[in-house]
């Protein structure tokens, strides 16, 4: 089976496992809150009907496959997806809950990719403060995080700056920017170096907008060499001699 026809099939079986075993207790205010995304799930539950344990053994006892191990609030704070919630007297906080798998690690500012892939992920990081209820504090926190992930993969401070100013006037700015045409078209042009711009500003004046695609991806130098006309020894990759005297061995790699 393929990946999307199996992945779409795990959606439909953990919705109609949440419709039939999960429902009735959202009805009868057992849980007075239940969402989820994919695999992770956020249960409010109110405290007189239940608690954890009896959560977990009655999820466990659902269905042999998938054991549920929930990770109940602490000091008052407990983190769903990238967010943190705490738990205040009349309100909810929320912040960015950076995941233990976090690395920082983004595009390279030197990389031979087209600006606009390298700033995808700063672009999420920016828009995503803007559209977060966050506190002063919080805000000023992501603030100050950005630039450093920035900074430690070479990224001029400057872009970073014109990025956010960017993004407040696409946020400020409600009315469709002169000289929109709602017959707008996509092309594809493969990047390969900065010169390649010379020809999409050709496009820059018309209904034609433009996407690049990267060849240079992680991909490439992981797949195997199918050149059969390239000779054995020739051929790059890893190789152990083993001298047929003392059986001693060397281990190199060609390229």
């Amino acid at each position: 089976m393929g990946s999307p026809i199996s992945g779409t099939m795990i959606k439909i079986f953990i919705q109609h496992l949440g419709d039939a075993f999960v429902k009735h207790l959202l009805d009868s205010k057992s849980i007075t809150f239940y969402s989820r995304y994919v695999d992770d799930i956020l249960k409010i539950y109110d405290s007189s009907y239940t608690n954890p344990n009896a959560i977990k053994q009655y999820a466990n006892t659902i269905h042999n496959n998938p054991q549920i191990n929930p990770s109940p609030q602490n000091a008052g704070k407990i983190n769903f997806l990238d967010l943190t919630f705490t738990r205040k007297t009349t309100s909810l906080e929320k912040d960015i809950f950076p995941k233990p798998t976090t690395n920082n690690t983004t595009i390279n500012y030197l990389s031979n990719h087209p600006l606009e892939h390298k700033l995808a992920a700063y672009r999420y990081y920016i828009e995503r403060i803007f559209s977060l209820p966050l506190n002063k504090e919080n805000q000023l926190k992501e603030w100050t995080t950005i630039p450093d992930i920035a900074r430690s993969n070479k990224f001029p401070d400057n872009i970073l700056i014109r990025l956010r100013q960017q993004i407040q006037q696409e946020i400020n700015h409600t009315t469709p920017p002169t000289g929109f045409k709602s017959n707008t078209q996509w092309t594809t042009f493969t990047y390969v170096s900065q010169q390649i711009r010379k020809i999409t500003n050709i496009f820059r004046h018309t209904n034609v907008k433009i996407t690049f695609k990267c060849n240079n991806k992680i991909s490439q130098p992981m797949k195997p060499n199918t050149d059969n006309y390239t000779p054995y020894y020739n051929r790059s990759g890893i190789y152990k001699l083993t001298c047929n005297t003392c059986k001693l061995a060397y281990v190199g790699q060609t390229s």
